[in-house]
């Protein structure tokens, strides 16, 4: 689909990647561009419109829908880290990385996915991560929160391919934003990362790899995990 012209909805608008990608999509002739955030007062961007919308509470959602009933593109960018591993962490902390990280974005395609319809189809970008594909030191609640969020992208493409809809899912390493503020790791600039989603959008893509890393990790999951994670291979012999 084209962007100039759209009329776009972008989830966790008011800063990091959200507000990257609503001021690209401004910059790119989108005609509308809705800001959606829990705090619509920290919106500062101009010429978006804010829309209060907090991805895990299915009646902001739905009116959400409601308000954007116009829109073409939704950009689903909203998501949390909490840096939890899977044994020792807390089990509600789990459950919140899942509700907003899975079933946020599902809330939103589902509320979206008729709007989508009934304007022509147009599409929706997940944003998603290398860490769909493999676990990490840094919280493996993240970890299996975006894997979920990767299947979900998948299901949801088969699922909307009929009304022509276009599902993109955008995967990247570390993204130099809040969220990892303070983590010593390889960043990508956001708005490399924002570019590189909006052209997968316009050029067609079902998947965009924003970064080297995840050229790299997509192209060896097909291998045996031993490869994927070497940080498992067996200690050398002692002496």
């Amino acid at each position: 689909m084209e962007i100039q012209g759209s009329i776009a909805l972008v989830t966790g608008a008011n800063r990091g990647m959200g507000r990257h990608f609503a001021r690209q999509l401004l910059e790119r002739g989108a005609a509308k561009v809705y800001a959606g955030s829990r705090r619509t007062e920290s919106i500062d961007l101009p010429g978006v419109e804010a829309v209060l919308l907090d991805i895990t509470d299915p009646a902001s959602v739905a009116a959400a829908a409601k308000t954007a009933a116009d829109a073409t593109l939704l950009i689903n960018n909203a998501g949390i880290a909490t840096f939890e591993n899977l044994l020792d962490g807390s089990e509600d902390t789990i459950r919140r990385e899942m509700e907003t990280n899975f079933f946020g974005t599902l809330n939103m395609v589902r509320a979206f996915a008729p709007v989508l319809g009934a304007n022509g189809g147009g599409a929706v970008l997940n944003m998603l991560s290398v860490l769909s594909w493999r676990s990490a030191g840094i919280g493996h609640a993240y970890s299996a929160a975006k894997a979920a969020s990767w299947s979900l992208t998948n299901g949801a493409r088969l699922e909307l391919a009929s009304q022509g809809t276009q599902v993109v899912g955008l995967h990247v390493a570390g993204v130099d934003t809040d969220m990892l503020a303070g983590i010593e790791a390889d960043k990508s600039d956001p708005a490399d990362v924002v570019r590189a989603g909006l052209d997968g959008i316009e050029s067609g893509a079902l998947e965009v790899l924003a970064d080297r890393n995840a050229v790299e990790l997509k192209a060896v999951l097909n291998a045996d995990p031993s490869v994927v994670y070497p940080e498992l291979a067996p200690a050398g012999p002692t002496r």
